[in-house]
């Protein structure tokens, strides 16, 4: 087995991850069985699971519910979109099961949780890696790699750059269309923590064009010679006849690197790899279905996330994650109690010590 490598996790700006060597592959379980928690067979399990939120992670849930509908026929699992804080903002009103987040929750969403009746308590649970990718048009043969600084100068309020000759003078004097996420985003935050960062003039600048859906973007940066974009690695290997992917340079290596499967799993990759987020409400999984759903999940993430092109768990993470989930571990692991981020890789942070439920 190869050795257990680093990725980076979204903590502050940057900060790392551990994964573990290999893509993980099905995992097998007593809890996907006919006869599993809930009692009764397959076809005696009715309800429904209700999912919403980020647009990276919806492939992933997408591809859980399909394979759940094939063996659990009467229990229906719809999976929306309306961005990682969308997500968030019905699910703290307790109106979704599972909310779907390409980053971890904010704490000020996590207080929201406590302003309903009942609290909602829930889950923090770790799915998949995303290698976020640049792209430009095919049509753009002059930039072949990118680098952190000029990704910052693009995408900075303020950042003096209108035409792809300002960033480099050998490149045509074309005007960047700049895409990107919109503001409900998880993806949209990541970036901004990441290339952005915080405090006074350090905001993303306002004329670029936004969309919660990502194949918005994708026809956007498809349909112009100049134009520059963003979003989650399934959106690119999934329309790569219309997009160019381009490498981003390490910022510790020097190397331009693709977010391949590969690269994004072993940290190189770098600063644009992240973890994908389930957020479950415990109050639901009273319900036989609901518990059913998230066992079946769990037990074929990995799965699931190479089936979409995203990086499945390293088997280390993922047992923690189902021992989370047996345990019922409530709340998040990416604040302290006094609302400060915790920094650290993700098997130093997810772990059941730091586990900070709502106050209710």
């Amino acid at each position: 087995m190869a050795p257990r490598k680093r990725l980076v996790v979204w903590q502050g700006l940057m900060v790392s991850l551990l994964c573990g060597a290999g893509l993980t592959g099905c995992n097998t379980s007593t809890t996907e069985s006919g006869g599993g928690s809930g009692g009764g067979g397959a076809s005696a399990l009715r309800g429904s699971v209700e999912l919403d939120g980020s647009s990276t992670v919806y492939p992933i849930s997408e591809a859980a519910a399909s394979a759940f509908g094939e063996k659990y026929p009467n229990v229906k699992a719809t999976v929306g979109v309306s961005g990682t804080g969308g997500g968030f903002k019905r699910f703290v009103r307790g109106e979704v099961d599972v909310s779907n987040a390409s980053r971890p929750i904010k704490w000020e969403e996590h207080l929201q949780c406590a302003e309903v009746s009942p609290t909602v308590q829930y889950l923090e649970l770790p799915v998949a890696y995303d290698g976020l990718t640049i792209v430009v048009n095919p049509a753009n043969d002059w930039v072949d790699q990118i680098t952190v600084e000029q990704l910052q100068e693009i995408y900075l309020e303020g950042g003096g750059v209108q035409t792809w000759k300002d960033l480099n003078p050998a490149w045509p004097d074309g005007k960047i269309q700049v895409y990107s996420p919109g503001t409900d985003s998880g993806t949209f935050d990541f970036f901004r923590e990441v290339m952005i960062g915080s405090g006074e003039g350090r905001s993303m600048r306002k004329d670029m064009s936004t969309n919660e859906d990502d194949n918005v973007l994708v026809t956007g940066v498809a349909g112009d010679k100049n134009s520059i974009g963003f979003f989650g690695a399934s959106y690119y290997f999934n329309n790569k006849e219309k997009l160019k992917a381009v490498p981003v340079v390490n910022p510790s290596s020097g190397q331009a690197v693709l977010p391949s499967p590969e690269a994004v799993e072993s940290g190189e990759y770098a600063p644009l790899s992240r973890p994908l987020f389930i957020y479950v409400n415990v109050n639901s999984l009273k319900r036989p279905e609901m518990q059913r759903f998230v066992e079946f999940y769990l037990d074929r993430a990995a799965e699931f996330a190479v089936q979409v092109d995203y990086v499945g768990l390293s088997e280390d993470v993922s047992e923690r994650v189902k021992e989370h989930f047996r345990k019922k571990t409530i709340g998040t692991h990416f604040w302290t109690p006094e609302g400060e981020k915790r920094e650290g890789g993700l098997l130093e942070v997810f772990t059941t010590e730091n586990a900070v439920p709502v106050q209710g």
